[in-house]
C-alpha cells in the first residue's frame, strides 16, 4: 500500500482509494440503485440520484470536519468506480458512541473478488500509521455474512449484538484495537 501524507489517496495492487469527484455521481447512483447492494444498508431501500448526491455531500463534509472519511474505490485497470471504503462515525448506533467505523459498499459486479478486504486493509494500515485512533468498529447487519467475513479477515472480533434503533434491524458490532 502506498499513501500520501494528507491521505487524499491510498493504493493497493488493484485499487485506487481516492477522494470523491463530481463525475462519480452517476456511477455511485447506479451502485445505490442495485437492490442486492442496498439490501443490508440502513432500511434496505435503494437510493436515487438525488439521495446519492446528498450522501456524497455528507461524505465530503465528514472529510472536512474530521480529517478522515469514505474513499471512492476505483479499479486501477479500468478506472471504473467500484464503490467505497473508509471511516465514518456511526451515530446511527448511539450505544457504541464514541466510535469510528470502518465500512465498505461495492457494486454487485465487484463482489466475490476480495476487493472489499483489499480496500479495507489499506484503510486499516493507513489508520494505524497516520491517524490517532486506537480502535475501529464495524457494524454487521445480521444476514450479511459476506460483510462479516471481511470483518474477520481484518482481524476484528465480535463485541456485541444489538438492534439498530432507527430500523429495528439486528446488528452485530465487531471491533479491533489498533
Amino acid at each position: 500500500m502506498t499513501s500520501s501524507l494528507d491521505a487524499t489517496s491510498l493504493e493497493t495492487p488493484r485499487l485506487l482509494l481516492r477522494h470523491w469527484r463530481s463525475d462519480d455521481l452517476d456511477g455511485f447512483a447506479a451502485i445505490n440503485a442495485q437492490p442486492e447492494v442496498m439490501r443490508y444498508i440502513h432500511d434496505g431501500r435503494t437510493l436515487d440520484r438525488t439521495a446519492t448526491a446528498e450522501r456524497l455531500a455528507n461524505y465530503q463534509r465528514h472529510w472536512d470536519e474530521r480529517g478522515f472519511g469514505l474513499y471512492a474505490v476505483e479499479i486501477k485497470e479500468t478506472g471504473e468506480l467500484a464503490g467505497f471504503t473508509g471511516l465514518a462515525v456511526p451515530t446511527f448506533l448511539p450505544e457504541i458512541m464514541p466510535a469510528v467505523e470502518i465500512g465498505w459498499r461495492l457494486g454487485r459486479a465487484h463482489w466475490g473478488r476480495g476487493l472489499a478486504t483489499e480496500a479495507a486493509r489499506a484503510v486499516v494500515a493507513h489508520t494505524r500509521a497516520e491517524l490517532a485512533l486506537r480502535r475501529l468498529v464495524s457494524i454487521h447487519v445480521v444476514g450479511n455474512e459476506a460483510s462479516a467475513r471481511v470483518m474477520v479477515k481484518l482481524g476484528m472480533s465480535l463485541e456485541r449484538e444489538t438492534v439498530q434503533p432507527d430500523t429495528g434491524r439486528r446488528v452485530r458490532v465487531y471491533a479491533m484495537d489498533l
